[in-house]
């Protein structure tokens, strides 16, 4: 694997400058999930520029990209392409041009690393043998856009793999992997939940049904859930990211809106939360007198089971990559932890392919060593206004993906 190592090397170092042109274009330029035509469009064209056999539009934006490269193995690779609704505040002289939108997750750096990746597999087609399947994913962050892609004919287009690989940015140093097996993830829910009451003049409230109030209660009595329906050896989250009513003082509205997430690794656990927040909001529709025909109304939004990483597959590559970036550099052992991922998703019917889905450090070292200094976890968090994916992530990240694809396509 050394002489491939080289060459992977070579080939990125001389398409860094392209590399960190692309992921600035795509900072500079959100998208929001299943809206990404123009982050697909850049996919689908570097990708058909390099020889692989492009198919666009599935699950909306998607794009799938086969290239076929004699018998072997079927690797899949996925990189998602949305962005988020959160301003950006880094300063950089290539934030958003949108005011409203941010890569405030690193998903610009995802589809970065799969053009470098890409463009090392075009370059050693004589060092391997199988067929390399890359995906342009939309709509991770609302987790609808993996069973969209299979939905809409995935596999119709690209053969089912034998082992499927994902990165995602994390905010530790630049240089730092982690490849841990077992559960990695928690399994998610998104849900809307629809408060209907009786509108009317903010002086006159015995005369209305106030839906506003109804949601307060909610947000408050949700937690009672955690606290106290949930064994506390289980894991469970309830967020209420977005509480929306009314549009001025002194009307009450007659609906209010509340947009809540689930976390959860135990199905069981899932139902309880599900339905504890429906008991909840029917019992306080009750309370305010509300009749049947006015009952909160539940709508499940995105939703993905918990990620699950093959301890082999994973255990292969954190082998590789000791061997590329030192062996205090990759981490195999992790906690679990609450966020989400639906890229499993992708596998469809073919629910035993093995994952690995690896995190990569994007953060500068000093600046992650003045954040412990101060006793910070983290610089910065994912979702934040202020995450930076420092410009020496994107090589980086670009060799870790092509080792990774090279250790399983790899023949010589």
């Amino acid at each position: 694997m050394t002489g491939h190592l080289d060459e992977i090397d070579r080939i990125v170092a001389a398409d860094t400058f392209r590399l960190v042109d692309i992921f600035k274009d795509l900072h500079r330029n959100p998208e929001l999930g299943f809206e990404e035509v123009r982050t697909a469009r850049i996919v689908a064209q570097a990708l058909g520029n390099l020889g692989f056999t492009v198919t666009t539009g599935i699950g909306r934006t998607g794009v799938v990209a086969v290239l076929a490269n004699g018998p072997g193995p079927v690797v899949m690779y996925r990189a998602d392409m949305d962005a988020l609704r959160v301003p950006e505040a880094t300063g950089l002289d290539y934030a958003s041009s949108d005011p409203s939108l941010g890569h405030m997750c690193g998903h610009d750096a995802h589809v970065t690393w799969m053009l470098g990746m890409a463009k090392v597999l075009a370059e050693t087609t004589a060092s391997w043998s199988g067929t390399a399947v890359l995906i342009g994913q939309p709509a991770e962050e609302l987790i609808a856009g993996a069973r969209a892609m299979v939905d809409d004919g995935l596999y119709d287009v690209a053969p089912p793999p034998d082992s499927f690989i994902a990165m995602h940015t994390v905010p530790v140093p630049v240089g730092m992997v982690a490849a841990a097996g077992g559960e990695r993830m928690a399994g998610t829910d998104q849900l809307e939940i629809v408060f209907h009451g009786v509108g009317g003049h903010g002086s006159l409230p015995q005369l209305a049904k106030d839906p506003v109030l109804m949601a307060a209660q909610a947000v408050v009595q949700f937690q009672g859930i955690i606290s106290r329906s949930i064994a506390p050896s289980e894991g469970a989250v309830l967020t209420v990211g977005s509480v929306q009513a009314g549009t001025t003082y002194n009307v009450i509205p007659d609906q209010a809106r509340l947009l809540a997430n689930l976390r959860w690794y135990n199905p069981e656990v899932r139902e309880q939360l599900l339905a504890g927040i429906r008991a909840i909001s029917e019992g306080i529709a009750h309370s305010f007198g509300l009749p049947d025909a006015l009952m909160p109304v539940i709508t499940m939004g995105g939703g993905s089971t918990p990620l699950v990483n093959d301890a082999d597959l994973t255990g292969r590559l954190a082998a590789t990559l000791r061997d590329a970036l030192g062996e205090h550099n990759v981490i195999t052992e992790l906690p679990e932890v609450s966020a989400s991922e639906d890229c499993h998703l992708l596998k469809g019917p073919h629910r035993d392919v093995p994952l690995a889905y690896l995190m990569v450090g994007v953060a500068d070292p000093q600046v992650y060593a003045e954040a412990a200094a101060r006793g910070q976890l983290f610089p910065y968090t994912p979702h934040s206004p202020d995450y930076v994916v420092d410009l020496a992530a994107i090589p980086l990240g670009a060799r870790i993906a092509s080792r990774a694809m090279l250790e399983l396509l790899a023949t010589s």
